[in-house]
């Protein structure tokens, strides 16, 4: 005989205390914390329990009972079903104080390092409309919103292009307008969506895998040039009137389409760095243009989200390189992506070497030199932990410099062994995660000591930062 689930209590007129990690705020109930997403320190609440642990309680907000003086009124009006930009009813002054919070707790508890006085962060110019590069997914289940009856819906109604919902992997929210990138991009996705529907082109199956339409991949570069990418479903194999219909479409309608490309994706995962992507009409690629610099953006590349604070992240880099090494330096880029941080500082150092996985990412950097006239960079592809040792320290020689800027989940356990061993007088890390940095600067603080901690708000009305931590040999 099953147990009966008890039902989750409703937690009456909590006030909500503070911000907290993951786009949560928290209170305190019953000597517990319970945290909140989408609220406002100051709000009071009725919170939903949804689960109760040892140390925490989880909930969703069942009404506000009375708004924070701080609340201000969001943006989207997808705030609150969509999870992309969480703080939005959240002043963007206390972000940023809650973002630089989370980069110094995360060194402090999960690092347990000693730190000198952290700078404060760098915040963006622009709260919104400040990314250059979206991803869509077409899906034939899109999220039922509240109100909605889901058995009055027909089949086309029930379409949907826009982002996946968190924690449902076949569920996409249809986007009316996001706020996140400039025009011409909602213009170009709801244009797109509108002629699917009228053509009969079908969206995607999550669960079954079929379908025609699957992704579509924008970027809008700081120059104006903008790419687009269609990735049509495993239906379109065999099909080439109706993608050249769609292609001719889209180019007919958007002449400020400088790349238009496409891609036949049969896969169980979304992923294209595995796939022949093909030019349809204009560039194979764009260019993005950061101080003297410029860059060239592929269908395939890496590029930092936010353009222009990119430009300041990059600038504190080589800010923290120009001290404390020796002259023209030979410096490290590992996890150099498209060489962005390596050309960057390729006018202070004698030689620079840069180290990637994704072999697309390292012929964009071997361009990117050759665009910019730049011939002190060296880059390789290969997995990290394999290629970084010490017959290839011997080859390129002993660095005085080493940056890092790792995928979230940091750095590979051998990878750190190698860099303490190789003793580089100076360290860069820099960071999306502040809780993996913390762990591998953990370890590195075995023989360096932390001198300086910037954090950069590189993604405004998220709970995510980024941090740039400089050490040096003790």
């Amino acid at each position: 005989m099953s147990r009966k689930k008890k039902d989750k209590p409703l937690l009456e007129n909590i006030l909500i205390e503070d911000v907290a990690a993951e786009g949560n705020a928290l209170a305190h109930v019953n000597g517990k914390v319970l945290f909140v997403p989408g609220m406002v320190p100051g709000d009071i609440v009725n919170v939903q329990v949804r689960r109760e642990r040892k140390g925490y309680i989880d909930g969703y907000a069942a009404r506000l009972v009375k708004p924070s003086e701080h609340r201000i009124e969001p943006v989207c009006e997808h705030f609150g079903v969509c999870g992309g930009c969480k703080w939005q009813c959240l002043p963007y002054e206390m972000q940023l104080e809650a973002k630089q919070r989370q980069a110094v707790d995360q060194l402090k508890r999960i690092g347990h390092l000693e730190l000198p006085d952290i700078s404060p962060i760098i915040g963006s110019d622009l709260q919104y409309y400040y990314r250059n590069k979206l991803e869509f997914t077409f899906s034939n289940r899109r999220w039922i919103l509240p109100g909605e009856d889901p058995d009055a819906l027909s089949d086309i109604e029930r379409l949907g292009l826009g982002f996946h919902i968190s924690g449902f992997f076949d569920k996409v929210l249809d986007l009316k307008k996001c706020h996140l990138m400039a025009e011409p991009c909602n213009e170009i996705r709801n244009f797109i969506r509108s002629f699917a529907i009228e053509n009969g082109l079908s969206f995607f199956d999550l669960r079954a895998q079929n379908g025609f339409l699957r992704n579509l991949i924008l970027r809008e570069a700081s120059t104006g040039e903008i790419m687009l990418t269609v990735v049509f479903g495993p239906d379109a194999e065999g099909d080439s009137d109706n993608v050249t219909k769609m292609l001719e479409a889209i180019s007919g309608r958007f002449d400020q389409i400088s790349s238009l490309n496409y891609v036949i994706n049969p896969k169980p995962n979304d992923t294209i760095g595995d796939l022949d992507v093909k030019t349809w009409s204009g560039k194979d690629c764009i260019y993005e243009k950061m101080g003297d610099l410029r860059f060239k953006i592929g269908p395939k590349s890496f590029y930092q989200t936010n353009s222009a604070q990119a430009f300041k992240l990059y600038s504190i880099v080589r800010e923290f390189a120009s001290s404390d090494v020796a002259q023209n330096p030979v410096i490290y880029d590992l996890y150099t992506g498209t060489g962005t941080i390596a050309l960057f500082l390729s006018s202070i150092a004698k030689k620079v070497v840069g180290i990637e996985y994704v072999p697309e990412a390292i012929e964009d950097a071997r361009i990117n030199a050759e665009v910019n006239d730049i011939h002190n960079c060296t880059f390789y592809a290969g997995d990290m932990k394999d290629v970084l040792n010490k017959e290839f320290i011997e080859a390129n020689g002993k660095p005085d410099l080493t940056v890092l800027d790792p995928p979230r989940a940091g750095i590979h356990p051998s990878v750190a062994q190698v860099i303490l061993d190789t003793a580089p007088a100076v360290i860069i890390y820099v960071s999306c995660n502040p809780a993996s940095q913390a762990r591998d600067l953990a370890v590195l603080s075995e023989k360096y000591r932390i001198v300086s901690v910037q954090p950069v708000d590189m993604f405004p009305q998220t709970q995510h930062v980024e941090n740039v931590v400089k050490l040096l040999l003790k």
